[in-house]
């Protein structure tokens, strides 16, 4: 879509318009003032015969050309995504106990690190990905980086630990995210945590201090429940529920401007991941057309006299 950056200078077509306006009324006068005589070799002279609607094509061209003068000089643009070098997306993992509940296959863990993998592989190489772990506390598994090949790693040395400590994971992610280098660009670096849980919160700060903070950081939190109501596990020979804390995470999501998402398959995380690959890190930039709307009324003044000196040997 065509914007301008300087609007305001669309108002130099007035006079562009004014003229076009005087020109057809100049010719309807011409017509009705030529309807008085009666002697025909006048009439051949004010208007030779044989140039039809080619006495109006040079015109024609030529306030075409100025409109489009007129128009360059509101500087029109088109917007174009354009990947954002610094932009940095924090994965954060719940590797809680609840996680070994077998409801998802394998296991909610297992299946949580196989699209976690794919979601790596999905995402821009000139984005930074950090990975960060949390079940009773949460830590940094690898700071932000364009190196794949330590995220995969942090994934595939994932083990579980007891509690859920699901604020803690976004303080640790922005703590993570503050760590980027400026790169001489001024302020934070765009960035997104996408946290992925299947529990409720048993330790650490809270969801809501969490969110809080998250917004003021100006980072959105995308949050993925995963698993389903029917999952449990055996913790020290008991057999516990561990179902989902839906309402806290779509919360957490809200609060931030992030996504919420269900998922209850290792392919519908797999899904919500490749469309959260495609929506972070992106900025509309305006790509200024200017010198296209020049050439284009170039064109036109040369071809309305070139028009002229063809039909009436001179310039319009």
């Amino acid at each position: 879509m065509i914007r301008f950056l300087q609007p305001w200078w669309l108002l130099a077509l007035i006079p562009v318009l004014l003229m076009a306006g005087a020109y057809v009324w100049r010719q309807f006068r011409r017509r009705q003032h030529a309807m008085k005589f009666t002697n025909v070799d006048l009439l051949r002279t004010l208007a030779p015969r044989g140039l039809g609607w080619r006495r109006h094509a040079a015109a024609g061209a030529f306030l075409l050309s100025l409109f489009t003068l007129g128009t360059a000089m509101a500087r029109p643009s088109v917007d174009r995504e354009q990947p954002l070098e610094r932009a940095t997306v924090m994965l954060a993992i719940d590797v809680s106990l609840s996680m070994e509940a077998d409801d998802v296959q394998p296991n909610r863990i297992e299946a949580a690190q196989e699209a976690a993998r794919s979601f790596v592989e999905e995402l821009p190489p000139t984005y930074n990905l950090g990975l960060v772990s949390f079940a009773k506390a949460a830590n940094v598994l690898v700071s932000p980086t364009k190196d794949r090949s330590a995220v995969i790693a942090g994934i595939n040395s994932l083990t579980l630990q007891e509690a859920t400590a699901t604020g803690e994971a976004v303080f640790t992610a922005l703590d993570a995210i503050r760590t980027v280098p400026a790169d001489g660009a001024e302020g934070a670096p765009p960035a997104r945590i996408v946290l992925l849980s299947d529990g409720y919160r048993t330790s650490g700060r809270s969801v809501e201090d969490a969110s809080a903070a998250a917004a003021a950081a100006n980072v959105p939190v995308s949050t993925i429940a995963f698993g389903t109501d029917n999952g449990v596990v055996d913790i020290r020979g008991q057999l516990q529920r561990v179902p989902v804390d839906r309402l806290s995470l779509q919360k957490m999501a809200d609060a931030t401007k992030g996504y919420f998402y269900q998922a209850a398959s290792v392919g519908e995380l797999k899904k919500v991941y490749e469309d959260m690959g495609s929506s972070i890190g992106h900025r509309v930039e305006p790509r200024e057309v200017t010198q296209w709307y020049a050439g284009v009324a170039l064109l036109l003044g040369l071809a309305a006299a070139g028009m002229s000196l063809l039909w009436t040997s001179r310039l319009p």
